[in-house]
This record gives C-alpha cells, sequence and structure tokens, in this order.
C-alpha cells in the first residue's frame, strides 16, 4: 500500500478532557460545569471540550479512509500524556510529517504501525499517543480496503488469529446519569454494567464508603425488579478512581473488608470494581494492586479488581500482568498509542491468563469506537468499553452495531468457505 496523499482536520471527540485532580479535590459542579482552579497542567480551565484531529488517508488506487486522533478524558492524571490539543498539532502534521508519509510504501498494517509508533524523527521522542492511535487507524481502514476484508480479518491475519463470529461482552458506561442509564441498560440488556463514574467522595462515594454501597445494592434491586427476561445477569462493574484508597489510608485490610460489602451488596451478581486505589507513582501503584489482589484472592471474595490508573502502556501493561497486579487490566486504547499495541496487549493478557479489558475512553469518536471494535472481534478479550459519549446510548449502539456487522460477515466467510470445501 503506497500512500498518495494524507489530509488532516480538527473535529470535536465524544465528551470531554477534564481535570482529575481538581475533581477529586473537591471542585464543585454547577450544571455542567466545574468551578474552581484547575490543577493540572494543560489545563486553563477544569473542563475543557473534547477535540480531536482526523486522518484521512489516500492510497495510491483507492478512495479516502480515516482515522481519528483522540485523548481520554483524564489526560495528564495518572502518568497519561497531556491534554491533547487539535491546534497544537495540525502544524506539525502538516509541514512534518505530511512529507515523510507521502509516497512511502507499507507491505502491511503491522509494518505501517511500526513506522509510526517509533521515533520517526530519529531520537528517542514519538509522536503523542493520540497522533499514533489515529494514524494507525487509517492504517487499518486502508489495508481493509485494499484487500476487500474488514478490519477484523487484517488484524486476524496480520496476528495470525482465528475469526470467531461470537459478540465479545460489552461494558455500558452510565456517566453522570446513575440511574436513569442504568434502566436503560437492563432494557437492552447489556452484559455488563454501568461503570458508574465514582469520581467524588462526598457525591457518589461517601466519607465510609456508605454511599457507594448503597448505588451498588439499589443495581441489584433495581436488574431483579425490572428485568423481563430472568435469565438476565449481568455483571456490574464500579469505576472508583481510586477513593477506596482514599478513605481507608491505602490500608489493604481495611479495604478489602470494604469490598466484601460490596459484594453483599450486589449479591447474587459478579462484582468487578476499577482502580480501588490510586498512588503517586507507576510503582506504588504497582504494589498497591499487586498487595490488594492478593489479598482478595486469599477471602475468596466474588470480586476482581481492575488496574487501570498507571497501566497506561504496552509496557505497564506487560509488568502488571506479570506480577498479577490486578485480576483485569484495562488496555486503555488511546494511551497505547497505535491500535497494534492494544491487540499485542489483549494477546499478552490472555497468553498469562490475565482478563483483558478493551477499553478506551468517553471521549472518543465514532471512527476510532469502531475501529475498537474489529480489535476486539479479532483479539478476543474478556469485555469491551461502550464508546464514546456519557449518554450510554450512543456508545452501545455504536459498538453493538459494528459487532453485529463483523459476525454477519464472518458467519458469511464461513459459509462459503464451507460451501467450496
Amino acid at each position: 500500500m503506497k500512500v498518495a496523499d494524507i489530509v488532516f482536520t480538527k473535529g470535536v471527540s465524544g465528551y470531554f478532557f477534564d481535570d482529575q485532580r481538581a475533581i477529586r479535590e473537591g471542585a464543585g459542579r454547577d450544571g455542567f460545569f466545574y468551578r474552581g482552579r484547575a490543577l493540572t497542567d494543560g489545563f486553563e480551565v477544569i473542563r475543557l471540550p473534547g477535540e480531536c484531529i482526523s486522518v484521512g488517508l489516500l492510497p495510491e488506487g483507492g478512495g479516502f479512509v480515516f482515522g481519528d486522533c483522540c485523548a481520554v478524558q483524564y489526560s495528564g492524571a495518572g502518568g497519561r500524556e497531556p491534554v491533547f490539543r487539535a491546534d497544537q498539532y495540525l502544524p506539525f502534521l502538516e509541514n512534518r510529517l505530511k512529507p515523510l508519509l507521502i509516497g512511502r510504501s507499507f507491505h502491511g498494517f503491522r509494518e505501517a504501525c511500526r513506522f509510526v509508533d517509533g521515533p520517526v524523527f530519529g531520537g528517542d521522542r514519538r509522536l503523542h499517543a493520540a497522533l499514533r492511535y489515529g494514524l494507525s487507524q487509517a492504517f487499518l481502514a486502508a489495508f481493509a480496503m485494499a484487500g476487500r476484508r474488514t478490519m477484523a480479518e487484517v488484524i486476524a491475519g496480520e496476528y495470525s488469529l482465528t475469526p470467531h463470529p461470537r459478540p465479545v461482552k460489552i461494558l455500558g458506561q452510565c456517566g453522570e446519569s446513575l440511574y436513569d442509564n442504568v434502566d436503560k441498560m437492563i432494557l437492552k440488556k447489556v452484559d455488563i454494567l454501568p461503570h458508574g463514574l465514582i469520581n467524588s467522595i462526598d457525591e457518589k462515594f461517601g466519607r465510609r464508603g456508605e454511599k457507594l454501597a448503597g448505588y451498588v445494592s439499589w443495581i441489584r434491586d433495581r436488574v431483579l425488579g425490572s428485568r423481563r427476561d430472568e435469565h438476565y445477569r449481568p455483571e456490574i462493574h464500579i469505576d472508583v478512581y481510586g477513593l477506596p484508597g482514599e478513605v481507608f489510608g491505602n490500608d489493604t485490610a481495611k479495604i478489602t473488608d470494604y469490598l466484601a460489602v460490596l459484594a453483599r451488596a450486589a449479591e447474587p451478581f459478579f462484582l468487578r470494581v476499577e482502580g480501588p486505589v490510586q498512588a503517586g507513582s507507576r510503582e506504588e501503584q504497582l504494589q498497591l494492586m499487586k498487595k490488594l489482589t492478593s489479598a482478595v484472592d486469599a477471602s475468596g471474595l466474588p470480586v476482581e479488581l481492575v488496574a487501570d490508573e498507571w497501566c497506561n502502556t504496552a509496557e505497564d501493561i506487560d509488568r502488571f500482568s506479570a506480577e498479577a497486579a490486578g485480576h483485569m487490566l484495562q488496555i486503555k486504547t488511546p494511551d497505547l498509542g497505535g491500535i497494534d499495541a492494544s491487540v499485542e496487549s489483549v494477546l499478552l493478557c490472555r497468553r498469562r491468563g490475565m482478563k483483558a479489558y478493551l477499553g478506551g475512553t468517553c471521549n472518543e469518536t465514532d471512527i476510532s469506537a469502531r475501529a475498537c471494535t474489529h480489535a476486539a472481534m479479532a483479539a478476543r478479550p474478556y469485555q469491551m468499553l461502550a464508546k464514546p459519549g456519557m449518554g450510554f446510548d450512543e456508545g452501545y449502539m455504536t459498538v453493538y452495531n459494528e459487532m453485529q456487522r463483523i459476525i454477519c460477515v464472518m458467519s458469511r466467510r464461513d459459509a462459503e468457505n464451507g460451501a467450496r470445501s
């Protein structure tokens, strides 16, 4: 595949950039605004509109395909790269990267990803992860178009995987609508719910964790009282942004006791807790998660822990999975850069017996979400995130429908292959 042209345009992403540190330290809500002083570098105010850069790639002999450069909601937190601002990078893309790519040939998707993932201008500096993410999506779409295959089939071919026409479990995220969106998830029989966005002690967690325990109990009762199918048994997945560790002083025994309270509140549904602690460094986070995972295992609690903060890059995922610092790792796709790194991280977790969660952020776009769905259908993580947005319906529709389209094509291919054999 030879690059004939490449264009870039600024766009909006599916949510906002939020200063996590300011919110954790008590920034007040005023409607959809946060009032107070921003505390994280790159934020002029606590909440900024999400941005993206769309990459339009024109392969020689083909038509334009697209990928979207986007970054996570809580940029700059937990060891992540700073806030991604389109205007900062558009001149660089036009003046420096574009001349480097036009006329260049790539023989496969992974080769193209290795190029943009590396130090393209020499030295040891790499492109911002958001740029690598969007460029890799465009390359994936280009090779799919050239080979008249789905993007899932391109990934499967590159990694010698066997595509299966079966869905991957989807985690819905409710955003700030903690109750109405759970009802929507129950109506649509979402596999895993509700994410929860438990990011404030006083508003959502409680000084003893009592507010979260009450919310988990409400989810359980709501499912049992409202489901139309008694066989519908969703898993409960709550993202707590390190608040148990903050409230209980990172005391492993106290956090484990609190997790037991949550597990009882969730019964008979299985409980998964994301981000139970949030430390100030990668090494401290790894050791805390490792210790807490061991304590939960020793207690026999029906709870799994999900590593998120400080587990950002492929190298982080390698380390966290090798040391069992969690039962599941979130592979936060924009943080890893090229989508190939997310695929490889899913496969690494699977080899090590670690559950992989192909996540990302509400602050992605429809294009990046669909590309991730193809990656999930090829690499088979335990679950993937419904994205973009925080309204639930739009993100779930985007991921679910793309998954069904892929299944339809895979089933057709299987039928054709069976007829020929």
